[in-house]
């Protein structure tokens, strides 16, 4: 098996990790979730290891001469190891905040945040997501309601000195304003450039007056994600009622604006596969996104405990190459590459295969 084959088979199935080694993963949470870094050769990625999928798993991890080896079926394919622990995570703010309940380490390199843990969808199931896990984190102490840019800064400046990070994403719950979280995100990273210089993607649902866009940038916003998770208006209102009241036509507005600001290549969405949608319709997205210099980040749907698609069945790794074959042939014929994104979970790339297949 080459490492796409292997890389796209863990993402679809998960690894059964019997003891938890390494950095710690994340649990619950905004996004794709319940993953752990893992190092496969010379590349990092996020796979699931705390869903019920994973511990079924024909993937598993032993120890041979000192040597962590995957396994599968337990017969062995290839050497692995896991990112240690940051050393930031042994800091705390002066009022006792863990850096980690503040900020994550994302791959290896990579500093994450939801800087609200809230949104006006999540408590209606009339309006919520299904697959999003917003709450369980912050129910369970593993976070904090909303993160301070004050606090934000504090933990970035220690990311850098201390573990070399890279980049940082900022994303949020939708609070209840028009400009969708973009005016906290603005004034969270006005507060992280002044403190230390470290390229930062913010991720927020299309606001209501495009000015946002130029107000995001200047505060030192170097990329942005309006993520679109479906692309199926059907499958859009089953999955995401509240969300799927934004129509595509105003993300399309959204997108074109936004990169307008921030550059071909500097905007991303979200399309979680899995979720419904056909490959056919997932390609003509991807397609449609490209021409207009947006990044179709393509990333398989995961179900996360305590969620509505918990016993949802994630795609088939033969899906999800199709898809990223198909991709990654146009993105690399746009010249629409994620190593030239300057911030971001399509820079990170690791909770997909796809820019393994951009070459």
């Amino acid at each position: 098996m080459n490492s796409q084959q292997v890389i796209t088979e863990l993402q679809a199935k998960g690894l059964n990790l019997v003891t938890d080694t390494g950095a710690s993963g994340r649990k619950g949470g905004a996004g794709p979730s319940d993953h752990k870094a893992v190092i496969i050769g010379e590349t990092t990625v996020m796979v699931p290891v705390y869903t019920d999928g994973a511990a079924q798993s024909p993937y598993g991890v032993h120890n041979e001469a000192g040597q962590a080896v995957l396994t599968k079926d337990s017969q062995v394919i290839t050497q692995l190891d896991f990112p240690d622990k940051p050393r930031f995570y042994n800091l705390a703010t002066a009022d006792g905040i863990p850096y980690w309940k503040i900020a994550l380490l994302h791959s290896h390199n990579v500093l994450a945040t939801t800087v609200l843990q809230t949104c006006i969808r999540y408590e209606n199931q009339k309006t919520a997501c299904q697959f999003c896990a917003i709450g369980e984190s912050l129910d369970a102490d593993r976070t904090i309601a909303r993160k301070t840019p004050q606090q934000l800064a504090e933990v970035a400046e220690a990311a850098v000195r201390l573990d070399g990070v890279e980049n940082m994403i900022m994303t949020t719950g939708t609070p209840n304003t028009t400009d969708r979280g973009a005016a906290y995100l603005t004034e969270c990273a006005q507060a992280i450039r002044a403190r230390v210089k470290l390229p930062i993607q913010a991720q927020c649902e299309p606001p209501n007056d495009f000015v946002w866009f130029e107000r995001m940038r200047a505060a030192g916003i170097d990329s942005l994600g309006m993520h679109l998770e479906a692309a199926d208006p059907e499958v859009r209102a089953r999955i995401m009622p509240g969300k799927a009241k934004v129509p595509l036509s105003y993300y399309f507005k959204a997108f074109e604006s936004a990169t307008n600001v921030f550059g071909r290549g500097q905007v991303s969405t979200y399309l979680l596969a899995g979720l419904g949608d056909s490959k056919e319709t997932l390609l003509e997205m991807s397609e449609r996104l490209i021409d207009i210099g947006v990044y179709p980040f393509v990333v398989p749907f995961v179900p996360i405990g305590g969620t509505p698609l918990a016993d949802h069945a994630p795609p088939s790794s033969g899906f999800m190459v199709e898809l990223y074959q198909g991709i990654g042939q146009m993105l690399k014929q746009a010249n629409l590459l994620s190593s030239d994104m300057k911030a971001g979970c399509a820079k990170c790339g690791a909770c997909s295969a796809l820019s393994l297949f951009e070459s």
